[in-house]
């Protein structure tokens, strides 16, 4: 009985492991997305009461991040810090897929130059709420410029 019980918990300290290399959790990246591929919607559904996603960059050793995202004029975006892990692997523009409530979309994420002060209020605005410490921790949206990198994502 010892022998079946030393070989479950061995098991299912493999398993952990196994799963906390591969899938996100928290600020750790992981490797595979999962979900429901799906076609890419005409008009995205409400995102407001939604307050992460997964986003994977691609890469020789992809990275899926869990991450929040917000909904501005119908287009939905997600900021990075301008020297973050993905961030650096996207770049200006690149392929990325986006898990939303169980389905995965293939998206392109297009990186936000100019204009982008609208957006990342919006963004302050919707977490600002329910993760103040966090939200207060971000820059002022006038040098948000040179310290954040915002991205739309957008059909491939």
């Amino acid at each position: 009985m010892t022998r079946v019980l030393t070989w479950i918990g061995g098991a299912v300290i493999a398993t952990a492991v196994i799963y906390a290399l591969i899938a996100p959790i928290g600020p750790a990246p992981g490797i595979f997305i999962g979900g429901e591929a799906t076609d890419v919607p005409e008009e995205w559904p409400s995102t407001a009461a939604v307050d992460e996603i997964l986003l994977k960059v691609p890469g020789a050793l992809p990275r899926v991040v869990i991450i929040w995202v917000v909904d501005y004029d119908g287009e939905l975006y997600v900021v990075g810090a301008q020297d973050g892990g993905w961030v650096s692997m996207i770049g200006d523009e690149s392929p990325v897929q986006m898990r939303l409530e169980g389905r995965t979309y293939d998206l392109i994420a297009k990186r936000v130059d100019t204009g982008w002060e609208p957006m990342v209020s919006a963004y302050k605005e919707k977490y600002a709420p329910n993760y103040p410490d966090i939200v207060a921790g971000f820059p002022a949206v006038k040098d948000a410029g040179g310290i954040m990198a915002l991205y739309r994502l957008g059909r491939g």
